[in-house]
């Protein structure tokens, strides 16, 4: 066979390999060279198939595929999720994404999504260099820099998929070009600057998501151009500005989602009932929206999820909203609300939360709530609704089970038709309210058995707390601070054991009348607190060693009582705590040395107590202000005065 007959096989091998599989035996040499350049520079690989990359048959290599027609490598699908028969595994890569995947010219796929030991950046000329490229996917890898103006090139490009990394800079305009593509993935980022507006002209967009970057400036004025629009989420950024009206002309939309930024103005849309019929989640919260809800909100038949909690709006709710039949989640709290609750809201039989709280709403309640059948949250608190009493009705509702009564003028005794609710209640938060009398001996029986946050704080409750309460096994809030109540609080800390280290990380019992109970911390089976507050009380005696045991405790206020002997050394095991407050106590003796291993404290005051010598040289202790120690006439150096010398003989 003559050298010019070899040349003729090899050509036809590269040209028409897949035609005839016995001849396709070699890769393309720029394909060849670029990914064996890529699979050097990854150090790390948990799922073995680079390991497999061998030979010069590279479209037989795992994640591989090929172009029938040229043989040229078509898509690299390298994912971190793969499905096997038995169960996903997850891979792992480490290394460096190297640029010299553009040699790959005829490549139309790249996804190496969720490899999160990926690091590197995006090459400036990938635009140039991967003209058929028609899906890039990179989420969840740990690229960096700036996303390169050539990206624009891609002309062909579909999918776009870059969040959960760390690009930064701005957004390039040059995106606006990519005419064909319908997905853009760049949420959680570190990306700023303004949205271009050539966005708009991504007409073919049908998912568009910026969340949780640092974006400025107004939303395009014409963003409602893009007609196919199904899913846009811009918030959790810096946007300003008001809402453009051509948000009304997105006909397509089912997904919106522009909370969490600095938007402003009224709500524009939607002007007619035929706009934003497929509209399923609307998310406006934490914003600076001002004036009231427009009726044709009411329109939205199809809004299931809706928030317009933490903005200005004003005025009454809109007797509308009862034509919203799909809705399942509505909040309007942190508004200036006012009037009464609508009695058309009683209409929206697929409610499963309502959340009005922090407005000037005013009652009565309407008898028309009773008929929300599916209601499991209701959040009522800090309205001026002056209820003076529960209604009866509410305690009736099926599939309730998270109450939020705070702040609602309600007066006298805890009702007893709590404890024999038709749904097991596992919020209850009657806090800042009139109520007398005492905690009911039935707390921990029937419908309270299963309670995970009871939150009666700010009332005049005088009794001592029940026994019963042991029988709170899921209890993981308690908050009574702000009553009379009395005698021991060691019952909290004899809670039944449901977790190995009990089910309670909030407590907070002051500004109470406790005298005793202490010796139950760390002893009892409730270790997994985090913050504990016993502050105002007329708690005496020893402070107890067991309170090291509580290994996650982050926040601990004993002020204001009288607790008296030295500081415990124990109190340096607590590595987790941020905030100790010990002041207006009788504490005496030095502070430990040991105190010094404290490393997260952020917080600490011993203030006016009786504690005497040096206070440990080093950080943290260093670094609080003299007022931490300040009342402690015995206290000297860094950040006091220098201690004295000692004088001997």
């Amino acid at each position: 066979m003559t050298i010019e007959l070899l040349w003729v096989v090899l050509i036809t091998i590269l040209t028409f390999g897949e035609a005839n599989p016995r001849l396709k035996e070699v890769c393309n040499p720029s394909d060849l060279k670029g990914l064996t350049i890529f699979k050097s520079g990854i150090h790390v690989d948990t799922s073995g198939r680079l390991a497999k990359w061998v030979g010069g048959n590279c479209c037989n290599w795992e994640g591989i595929s090929c172009e029938i027609r040229t043989g040229r490598v078509a898509e690299i699908n390298l994912s971190a999720f793969i499905s096997s028969d038995d169960s996903p595994f997850q891979a792992q890569m480490e290394g460096l994404f190297s640029s010299s995947i553009t040699l790959l010219a005829s490549l139309q796929v790249l996804d190496l999504g969720g490899l999160s030991g990926l690091s590197g950046t995006l090459p400036k000329s990938i635009g140039f260099h991967l003209p058929e490229l028609r899906r890039l996917v990179l989420y969840g890898n740990n690229l960096s820099g700036a996303i390169p103006k050539s990206i624009g090139k891609l002309s062909k490009l579909e999918v776009l998929v870059l969040h959960e990394n760390k690009f930064s800079g701005s957004l390039p305009s040059s995106l606006g070009s990519l005419k064909n593509l319908k997905r853009l993935s760049l949420y959680s980022n570190r990306l700023l600057g303004l949205m271009p507006d050539s966005f708009t002209n991504l007409t073919s967009l049908v998912y568009l998501d910026l969340h949780d970057n640092s974006l400025t400036g107004h939303i395009p004025q014409r963003i409602g151009q893009l007609q196919v629009l199904e899913e846009l989420d811009l918030s959790s950024n810096f946007l300003a500005g008001n809402l453009p009206p051509s948000l009304a002309n997105l006909t397509a939309i089912s997904v919106m989602c522009l909370d969490t930024n600095y938007l402003e103005g009224p709500i524009p849309f939607p002007s007619s009932s035929a706009q934003m019929s497929s509209l399923r989640l609307l998310r406006l919260h934490t914003n600076h929206l001002t004036g009231k809800i427009p009726p044709t909100l009411g329109d939205l038949v199809s809004l299931q999820r809706f928030s317009l909690a933490n903005n200005k709006l004003e005025g009454a709710i809109p007797s509308s909203f009862g034509n919203l039949s799909a809705l399942r989640e509505l909040y309007l709290n942190g508004n200036k609300f006012s009037g009464q609750i609508p009695k058309s809201v009683g209409q929206l039989s697929q409610l499963i939360l309502f959340n009005i709280s922090h407005n000037l709403i005013q009652g009565p309640l309407p008898s028309e709530m009773s008929s929300l059948q599916n209601i499991q949250a209701l959040d009522l608190s800090f309205n001026l609704l002056s209820l003076s009493s529960i209604p009866k009705w509410l305690a009736e509702l099926p599939s309730l089970s998270r109450i939020y009564l705070a702040g609602c003028g309600i007066q006298g005794n805890i009702p007893g038709f709590l404890r024999s609710t038709p749904s097991p209640i596992q919020e209850l938060d009657l806090s800042a309210n009139n109520l007398t009398g005492s905690i009911p001996t039935w707390l921990g029986v029937g419908s309270l058995a299963q309670l995970y946050l009871l939150n009666l704080s700010r009332n005049s409750l005088v009794s001592k707390i029940p026994d019963s309460v042991t029988n709170l096994h899921d209890l993981g809030v308690l908050d009574l601070h702000g009553n009379k109540l009395s005698g021991s609080m060691s019952r909290v800390f004899e809670i039944g054991l449901e977790f190995p280290d009990g089910s309670l990380t909030y407590l907070d019992l002051s500004e109470n009348k406790f005298s005793s109970g202490m010796g139950q911390i760390g002893v009892g089976s409730q270790r997994g607190i985090q913050l504990l507050n016993l502050s105002n009380n007329i708690l005496q005696g020893i402070f107890p060693t067991s309170i090291e045991r509580l290994k996650l405790l982050q926040s601990l206020d004993l002020s204001s009582n009288k607790l008296g002997f030295n500081l415990p050394e124990a109190l340096a095991n607590l590595s987790m705590l941020e905030t100790l407050k010990l002041e207006k106590n009788r504490f005496a003796g030095k502070i430990p040395n040991g105190f010094l291993k404290l490393r997260k404290l952020k917080q600490l005051d011993l203030s006016d107590n009786l504690l005497v010598g040096e206070i440990p040289v080093g950080k943290p202790l260093s670094d609080f202000p003299q007022s931490s120690y300040s009342g402690n006439r015995g206290l000297c150096g860094k950040p006091l005065a220098p201690c004295k010398p000692t004088r001997f003989g």
